[in-house]
């Protein structure tokens, strides 16, 4: 049985502790933001502007931006689903209050977002946009697209740990983003199902395979599961990898070093293979959310995602956010059960290059980013957001939900870190036409012959 992990005396500080601990993970392409939600970029005049939220608590305004006379800027956003949106309506609406400053959102489908990113920063892009820490940034920031905010970090450094500063550092050694909440990748269930069923967190993959056939047997879907996004698939894979290979090993592949076609990632999909009989079917027409309400409903036992999921219990009402819980995924038994490996995506926000009214407005939106910047900020939004913990190393956490205080306690414990696998490596590889799609052709057929399908992967990889 999992021991229970203390929340009381969980702080900001610890989790940074581990971050700081991770530092190297961060400093190469692993810390690529992972996917948590629908991750894609489309161009924001697809999108409807944001309500402002009146649930949103206002931000101190010894701790908001510095106030600018006059200015107006737009937000490229992929917070689509209603608890993020709400939440960032009413972030700006503070920030609008305290400064003058007046910001237009525009929303597009988290996944679009992503997957149009590139196109969308080469055309007409809004002055900010939503996006990940790592490897996604620096790549953006080396193309040109995104614009050098030192100035404002050199107010606002000291707000977070170097493990954040170097994840939001191009190759260069200019900082190009600002960080605001990070989650972790955990196996989520609800406790009154384990406790109905007399279930218990399994701390090894022989007993996790041993509890997913017990509720099978149960009349239980094990493993709720959606992919119709394409990247959800990639947190089981970069789990099962860190799990059986190694820190280092998933950040060498995930930068081009080590290949596709090495035995150790066919024994990472043949493990992978195995469990599939214990997760949902159909998972290539089905979204994350959609998947989520198997759980929220009872009808599932357990599902591997960012904590984001809590979204849907949060949607669902109070008791069935007290009612979720998670654990962290089992060790297989390897050296690297030590390394506490797991995903834990950093996202946040950077300014365009591009935008045809930035240059009229750019000091509006530096004033923006250091107001995201602010603790007191960052602790308004995840405290409506409750599926994150606050990047700010002393952002006050005593309003924390259990489950966020467990969250930090994850964090800060893990020896390594990793972002996700379509932040830690090149977007080209990880996009609709790579590894989203090599995923879901495997979930489709899984018997195929492995080495041939590796081959295609690394194939894909020598393109690029």
């Amino acid at each position: 049985m999992v021991e229970p992990i203390r929340v009381d005396s969980v702080s900001r500080r610890t989790v940074l502790k581990g971050m700081a601990g991770a530092a190297g993970l961060i400093s190469i392409p692993a810390i690529i933001a992972a996917c948590g939600s629908s991750s894609s970029s489309a161009t924001p005049s697809a999108a409807a502007s944001v309500a402002p939220s009146e649930a949103a608590p206002s931000v101190a305004p010894s701790e908001a931006a510095p106030s600018v006379a006059a200015g107006s800027i737009t937000l490229g956003s992929n917070y689509s689903d209603p608890v993020p949106k709400g939440v960032l309506a009413g972030i700006v609406d503070t920030f609008t209050q305290q400064t003058g400053i007046t910001v237009k959102i525009n929303t597009v489908d988290h996944g679009t977002f992503q997957d149009q990113i590139s196109s969308y920063l080469q055309g007409t892009p809004d002055d900010v946009f939503t996006w990940f820490s790592g490897f996604r940034m620096r790549f953006f920031a080396a193309q040109g697209l995104a614009t050098d905010i030192s100035d404002v970090w050199s107010k606002v450094g000291g707000n977070y740990s170097d493990a954040f500063k170097v994840g939001s550092t191009g190759d260069d050694g200019k900082q190009y983003f600002i960080p605001i909440y990070n989650y972790p990748w955990a196996v989520f269930y609800r406790k009154s199902v384990f406790a109905d069923k007399g279930y218990t967190p399994p701390t090894t993959l022989d007993e996790f395979k041993t509890l997913a056939a017990k509720m099978k047997a149960d009349g239980l879907i094990p493993m709720a599961f959606g992919d119709s996004d394409g990247w959800p698939a990639m947190g089981t894979f970069d789990i099962l990898n860190l799990r059986q290979n190694g820190y280092d090993f998933h950040v060498g592949l995930m930068a081009g070093t080590q290949k596709w076609t090495d035995p150790k990632v066919k024994e990472v999909f043949t493990i992978f293979k195995d469990l599939l009989p214990y997760y949902q079917n159909g998972a290539a027409g089905r979204t994350w959310q959609d998947a989520a309400q198997a759980l929220v409903q009872k009808k599932a036992g357990m599902y591997l995602l960012g904590m984001f999921v809590s979204q849907q219990f949060q949607e669902a009402g109070d008791a069935d956010l007290a009612d979720l819980d998670f654990f962290p995924y089992p060790n297989f038994g390897t050296q690297y059960d030590a390394e506490k490996a797991l995903d834990a995506p950093i996202d946040g926000f950077m300014i365009s290059a591009n935008s045809s009214s930035l240059q009229a407005d750019l000091d509006a939106a530096k004033a923006f980013m250091e107001y995201l910047a602010q603790p007191a900020t960052q602790v308004a939004w995840v405290s409506q957001d409750k599926g994150n913990v606050a990047a700010a190393k002393d952002a006050d956490t005593s309003g924390y939900t259990p489950l966020q205080k467990k969250a930090a306690e994850l964090i800060g414990g893990a020896q390594r870190i990793t972002q996700f696998l379509d932040r830690d490596t090149n977007p080209n590889f990880a996009g609709a036409n790579g590894m989203q799609a090599f995923l879901l052709d495997f979930l489709k057929t899984p018997d195929q012959d492995l080495d041939a399908f590796l081959k295609k992967i690394q194939d894909f990889w020598d393109t690029l």
